[in-house]
């Protein structure tokens, strides 16, 4: 039978950036359904106590460092060598992750993901202007006037908040966070037993 994956998402966390790639190798290899769960990291660092890496973990010596440096590792292994660290890190994602919202089904979303990832993570756009994402969305080749309208209806707002509340309910405290079958994995590093659960083995 096959497994649906679901991926808690948003497009402000370098990391989420860092495990879309390789998580849609492991999608393509294993013939899972994958799931975008749009949530507002912002809020489900207020509702859990956490905090960006390179804020929470500044007075432990040596941390911010090796984080780092695992960080580049993992790029290198992937060869993801267009990534540029957005200088505005943290910025506020609440714009992007309402489009993510507002898409008219999954299909339309992964897609919004794949356009929008290269514009945050190595262009580095202002990701709080509508007009600057409005013109990245237009150049995708989506409806940007449909999209950014939505962001503002209430609905759509509702079910950002909802969304988030729902993934911290389930015990989600960062991105990237992924649920198969209810079991909850954290990290870009939980991506090869992640794929060995979807196989049929015990991660």
């Amino acid at each position: 039978m096959t497994k649906t994956l679901e991926y808690i998402f948003d497009l402000a966390a370098p990391n989420g950036y860092l495990a879309w790639y390789p998580l849609k190798q492991i999608i393509a290899r294993t013939g899972a359904q994958l799931v975008v769960t749009p949530v507002f990291l912002g809020g489900m660092h207020k509702l859990t106590g956490n905090a960006p890496p390179m804020m929470r973990d500044a007075d432990v010596k040596g941390k911010v460092p090796y984080a780092a440096l695992e960080f580049q590792r993992f790029l290198d292994r992937h060869g993801m060598d267009q990534f540029r660290m957005h200088p505005a890190l943290p910025f506020n994602s609440i714009l992007l992750q309402r489009v993510l919202v507002a898409a008219s089904d999954e299909a339309e979303r992964q897609a919004l993901v794949e356009a929008l990832l290269p514009a945050v993570w190595e262009r580095n756009i202002d990701c709080g202007d509508a007009e600057v994402v409005g013109a990245e969305l237009a150049a995708a080749g989506f409806d940007a006037e449909r999209l950014l309208t939505a962001t503002q209806e209430p609905g759509v707002k509702a079910k950002l908040a909802a969304n988030t509340e729902a993934a911290v309910a389930r015990g989600a405290f960062g991105i990237p966070t992924f649920f198969v079958d209810g079991e909850m994995w954290f990290g870009k590093e939980r991506l090869e037993q992640i794929e060995a659960y979807l196989g049929g083995g015990r991660p």
